[in-house]
């Protein structure tokens, strides 16, 4: 049940039935622009450190999945184009590959694949209240040496599903545990409801120091859900929610001050190179991108290539019309 409802979701964002309203208010992010920038467009540096790792480009392939069959294929693409890129990436959920053995790619091929970029891990914060503990967390990470484990929350899809998980009691404390037993760090992040800097506090208590906002804005998983039920009803309680959550800039400025010193993770709408250099400017350390990547990730990893191409040489871009020499100035950039 849990292959096959995946791949739905992969489906209906692929139609294009789970876009969100956009509004993840990074266009309110307006640059002065630097008619005099005193670079060399080429020189310009945009490397970064992530997890330990020196990575040519700020950016995060998000979390993407599918039935086992189908992620296959995406894991070995965004593998092999985010080694030949210098990019991050994180993979889609690893329940499947835990509980019936069916991989989906999500295996030590990974790293074989990539054996130079930060990897992470993926598990629902929701299966630590229904039999999953340290043990589980363990066995993800080790099954693709990944460098840190996401523990994603989506406490609003997981109410509109019909077999969604509804117990999310005690979690918390749960979350703090696996962040002092595990070996990596737990990075948290939402799937595009937003993390609020409230939030992001009391993880922080429980020594948390990676989040990714995953804000409102892009994807939608209340309108994908409603899009898979048969149910008039359960299609209308989930309507009311399509636009719901913090739009992804709220979240990044809310974490930045509640937890100044954490790693953090901009995703939720993010779209181009331009997003990205807004991301970075309130605060974030790299930018996540996934369904912009979805479509590249199915043909091949030369197609992804061309889309980081494309993202690389906005960001760039943006940061020559700033007089950005790396993505320190371009923290610093002047606003309108």
């Amino acid at each position: 049940m849990t292959s096959e409802r995946k791949s739905q979701h992969l489906d209906i964002v692929l139609e294009g039935r789970a876009a969100g309203n956009g509004k993840t208010g990074l266009d309110s992010v307006l640059f002065e622009h630097v008619a005099l920038p005193d670079l060399h467009l080429d020189a310009i540096d945009l490397t970064t450190d992530f997890l330990g790792r020196r990575v040519a480009l700020p950016f995060l392939v998000s979390s993407m999945t599918g039935g086992p069959a189908r992620a296959a294929g995406i894991n070995a693409n965004l593998a092999a184009a985010c080694q030949a890129a210098g990019v991050a990436l994180a993979v889609g959920s690893q329940r499947v590959a835990l509980e019936t053995g069916d991989a989906g790619g999500l295996d030590h091929s990974l790293r074989r694949a990539a054996p130079d970029i930060p990897i992470l891990a993926n598990l629902g914060a929701a299966q630590f209240n229904l039999g999953y503990g340290t043990d589980h967390a363990r066995r993800a990470v080790e099954a693709i040496e990944a460098d840190a484990l996401i523990i994603h929350l989506n406490p609003l899809q997981e109410a509109l599903q019909p077999e969604g998980d509804r117990d999310w009691r005690g979690l918390l404390a749960k979350i703090g545990t696996l962040a002092r037993d595990l070996p990596v760090p737990v990075v948290v992040k939402e799937v595009g409801a937003g993390l609020s800097g409230r939030m992001a506090g009391l993880l922080a208590n429980e020594g948390i120091g990676h989040f990714d906002t995953a804000g409102a804005g892009g994807t939608s998983w209340a309108a994908v859900e409603g899009a898979r039920t048969t149910s008039p009803r359960d299609a209308a309680i989930a309507a009311a929610f399509a636009d719901w959550g913090i739009p992804t800039a709220t979240a990044l400025r809310q974490i930045r001050a509640a937890c100044p010193d954490s790693t953090l993770i901009a995703s939720g709408g993010v779209t181009n190179g331009l997003d990205a250099a807004r991301a970075i400017r309130l605060g974030a350390d790299l930018a996540g991108f996934a369904a912009p990547l979805l479509v590249a990730a199915i043909k091949g990893p030369d197609a992804v290539a061309e889309v980081f191409a494309v993202l690389e040489g906005q960001l760039r871009v943006a940061c020559f019309c700033t007089g950005s020499r790396d993505l320190a100035a371009l923290r610093k950039a002047a606003l309108l």
